[in-house]
């Protein structure tokens, strides 16, 4: 028996009108969904993904957006129906029904006002009157997808569970009528790297259960590898590559694939530098493309370090005094007080860490989400409070410092945050957001002169003269996140923390980001806290590693070492919670797949 196709995407064409263009979003693209099968769409942001899938559900806002040509055709019972031109009446029949989407941040997906429970429960009761106990099923829906208290998720509230748990919702929610295609777009991004190897493992036997196609979204190829049968890049709109998920990464033909593979940290070598997109092709404003680099190994074997490299460099940074000294610090916030108001009960957020740093070092802080890691990193700042311990940068213990002695040393101690769009003002243009502080700790003596050292650094992180002018709103996330950096410089610093501040990005920004963190280091003399929740991340930029684990250190050394062999067990769980997309792997899933099919 051949392969039953569910959905069948012809020639579509989604535009967005605005009152000065018309942006062709996706570009005449064409490929089909088989029952049983999963489909991985890749690319950067703005390349088309999410308005294909958008487009399919019959989501795209009009005005401005509207799909003007092509067919979206669903194969249901027998039937053909083209979801194209569907009124949206008539479209909420399948939607939800047979086609089903899970979006990429599940705390704006879900209602806050609700609990978890009541907002399956009503999926079910909208779609499926009548027919089930919608209490029953979703409490059945929720220990399908491995939620450890399905009870008690039921009755709480979006933002009492992690964010592994939503998403867990958000599948559930998806699944609750049994469709026969499920969209996931994006739906591990924000997620640890532990969590999302448990997402992605719950998504695959799911499918392997209820026999559905998928189309799995996302702009990280190793993501891919772990999920995908078959694979489409996309760039601009357009398909630029499609093939099975063995052939794309054994034998990526297109520049800007093996830009897209090349671009995530190596796990097995240490890189001068990150190659990028633009290490393999140049794109006109047409969208034409210039082939620069055809093979992939080497590039990377011309970029590799050697071993002595890699130990003169640490060496060097080890023979430093240390910079910042944290002896023995605790953090802790109250979440339960006696009658008369005093605390009973602590969360423990940081406990009892410590550590130092050393002058040009580049530290990593690795560990999940509520590790303490980032409470650390502002406790090291003073923008949290710590309970006990001493913090001594520089010879001063800053622990003790008064606030106006505090903001003087601030200006050698900067943090950039994960989210640059909410570290920026949007009311302030990019030069007067980055000569703010300058003038607050008095660098240069005039705004002519600040201004001038200001588009110095604008150029020096990739950013043009003009854009001193403009407001965050006109950039994208890896401009906002280049300008932050430049914030931070603006002070002329010795200290940095980067906390999570490539973790949204493009694999393809995020190495552009990390080659551009570590070029400033080295012309700066600057010394960075590194803190992520992806070990390849930091591994890749760190001499020296700390892996945090429920407000303690597990684990702390060489980089290098702590990765190739880790001593804890938690440790180790994190280096194989690591997508790796190797060949052995996605050869060893998709026989074991087959396996299945086979049984059935």
């Amino acid at each position: 028996m051949g392969k039953v196709p569910v959905l069948e995407i012809k020639n579509l064409i989604t535009e967005f009108h605005t009152e000065d263009e018309v942006v062709r979003a996706v570009n005449n693209i064409s490929f089909t969904l088989h029952k049983g099968e999963t489909i991985g769409i890749v690319g950067e942001s703005g390349s088309g993904k999410s308005v294909t899938s958008l487009s399919a559900m019959g989501l795209i806002p009009s005005p401005p957006g509207k799909i003007v040509n092509g067919n979206i055709i669903l194969h249901s019972n027998n039937n053909k129906i083209d979801l194209a031109g569907l009124p949206n009446n008539e479209m909420r029949k399948y939607r939800g029904n047979e086609i089903a989407m899970i979006f990429q941040e599940p705390m704006t997906s879900l209602n806050p006002v609700y609990t978890c429970g009541n907002q399956v429960v009503e999926a079910i009761k909208l779609h499926q009157k009548g027919l089930v106990n919608p209490k029953e099923k979703a409490l059945q829906l929720f220990r399908e997808v491995q939620l450890s208290r399905p009870e008690a998720i039921f009755n709480s509230y979006p933002h009492e569970i992690s964010g592994g748990q939503k998403q867990r919702v958000m599948i559930a929610m998806a699944m609750s009528c049994e469709p026969s295609i499920l969209i996931a777009d994006e739906p591990t991004t924000a997620l640890d790297v532990t969590v999302q190897k448990e997402i992605l493992e719950l998504m695959n036997d799911m499918q392997i259960k209820k026999k559905m196609g998928i189309l799995f979204i996302t702009h990280d190829l190793g993501v891919i590898a772990e999920l995908a049968d078959k694979v489409l890049v996309m760039n601009r709109g357009r398909i630029v590559e499609a093939g099975n998920v063995l052939d794309i990464f054994a034998n990526p033909k297109h520049p800007y694939t093996r830009g897209l593979l090349a671009c995530r940290p190596p796990l097995k070598k240490r890189l001068k530098q990150l190659p990028t997109t633009s290490t393999f092709m140049t794109q006109s404003s047409t969208g034409e493309i210039h082939e620069l680099n055809d093979d992939l190994p080497s590039v990377l074997n011309k970029l590799e370090l050697s071993g002595k490299q890699v130990a003169d460099r640490l060496n060097r940074v080890l023979s430093q005094p240390p910079i910042l000294r944290v002896k023995d610090v605790k953090t802790y916030f109250p979440i339960k007080n006696s009658f008369f108001g005093k605390p009973k009960a602590w969360v423990k957020a940081v406990d009892g860490v410590s550590f130092d740093v050393r002058k040009g070092e580049t530290l990593g802080l690795v560990g999940e989400s509520g590790c303490g890691k980032t409470t650390l990193g502002r406790t090291l700042l003073r923008l949290v409070e710590p309970t006990e311990g001493s913090i001594e940068f520089d010879g001063v213990d800053i622990t003790h410092l008064s606030q106006k002695e505090l903001r003087d040393m601030r200006k050698n101690m900067q943090i950039i945050f994960q989210d640059p769009y909410s570290s920026l003002n949007p009311r302030l243009t990019v030069g007067s957001a980055i000569m703010e502080p300058m003038r607050v700790h008095n660098i240069f003596d005039n705004d002519s002169d600040r201004k001038d050292y200001v588009i110095e650094l604008l150029k020096k992180v990739s950013m043009k003269e003009a854009h001193f002018y403009r407001y965050p709103h006109e950039f994208s996330g890896g401009q906002r996140q280049r300008i932050s950096i430049a914030r931070a410089l603006a002070v002329k610093p010795k200290f940095i923390i980067c906390d999570e501040s490539v973790s949204a990005l493009d694999v393809s920004v995020q190495a552009e980001v990390l080659n551009l963190l570590n070029e400033l280091r080295d012309n700066f003399d600057l010394t960075y806290i590194f803190i992520s929740h992806d070990l390849s991340v930091v591994r890749h930029m760190s001499d020296r590693m700390i892996v945090m684990n429920k407000g303690k250190i597990e684990e702390m050394g060489v980089a290098d070492e702590i990765y190739n062999s880790p001593e804890k067990e938690y440790t180790q769980k994190l280096i194989a919670s690591i997508p790796k997309g190797e060949i052995s792997q996605i050869r060893s899933r998709i026989n074991k797949k087959e396996s299945f099919k086979s049984m059935d």
